[in-house]
């Protein structure tokens, strides 16, 4: 179950374990909710929005963290995606939503990926967005997005 941070009870619960550096689980798990959405007949605008919610939080995890979980949570109301992870926390939360701050590393910047835009992009996407993280122990993330049932079906 979730934190209680959010009040959330979950009727479909999606789970993925990301190891550091295991940046294949990103988009994995991206596309594996990306096609339950789509069965669900939600619309695109929400799935493109938590598929984004996903990659980037997952990609975190697999960069700053040395393992964590991506949990997804889907209701009739929402979609909460949470991770946790074991790592080195955010020293200053604040900082790091800002649009192009990077802690990563020159190696994964090399590699195509730490461009400071994870916590933003996840912040654009989300109704709701929540980010516990305490310095050398690891951070948690959840970040919701409502169904609002005349956006989020599928018209016939």
């Amino acid at each position: 179950m979730p934190t209680d941070n959010l009040q959330f009870t979950p009727h479909i619960k999606l789970e993925f374990k990301i190891n550091e550096k295991d940046f294949f689980v990103a988009g994995e798990s991206a596309s594996r909710v990306k096609k339950t959405l789509q069965q669900l007949g939600l619309h695109q605008d929400i799935i493109k929005k938590v598929a984004i919610i996903i990659y980037e939080a997952a990609m975190n995890v697999a960069i700053h963290g040395n393992h964590g979980m991506l949990r997804i949570y889907i209701d009739p109301e929402s979609i909460l995606v949470e991770t946790d992870d074991e790592g080195d926390g955010i020293p200053d939360i604040e900082l790091a939503m800002q649009e192009g701050y990077s802690t990563a590393t020159h190696e994964i910047r090399e590699m195509g990926f730490g461009a400071g835009m994870g916590l933003f992009n996840i912040d654009q996407c989300s109704d709701e967005l929540h980010i516990d993280s305490k310095v050398g122990t690891g951070t948690k993330l959840q970040a919701k997005v409502y169904l609002r049932k005349k956006d989020s079906i599928s018209d016939p």
